[in-house]
């Protein structure tokens, strides 16, 4: 039986798609380790907000982590070029959620209002 998901044209499309997918996470900060950490159900919305087919399988998904660790170090060494500064960097947020902060840790002590 054939493997058509090891083709080269299945290949070629798992590439451009996953371009796709790099340029938008690039562009609002996202970093791969970032990426792959995010829930499947995320990952499916940030791909449908690129304009783009979610990926069936985690070899794309791979892929486009790879893209971004690649263009994140590329973009370190070239910081004045213009292809290295994120347009939508203030979206990252609606991706990855800083870490919360638990309420049992207790009260800050910087705001004590007794004083």
């Amino acid at each position: 039986m054939t493997d058509y998901a090891h083709t080269d044209h299945a290949s070629k499309g798992r590439a451009e798609k996953a371009r796709r997918l790099a340029a938008y996470a690039w562009q609002r900060g996202i970093t791969g380790a970032e990426l792959l950490a995010l829930p499947a159900a995320t990952r499916r919305k940030l791909a449908r907000a690129a304009d783009t087919n979610p990926p069936g399988t985690e070899e794309t998904w791979s892929l486009v982590a790879q893209l971004l660790d690649d263009k994140d170090i590329w973009a370190a060494r070239n910081p004045n070029h213009a292809a290295a500064q994120r347009e939508y960097s203030e979206e990252k947020i609606l991706w990855v959620k800083p870490p919360v902060k638990p309420w049992t840790a207790g009260p800050d002590p910087t705001l004590d209002t007794k004083k």
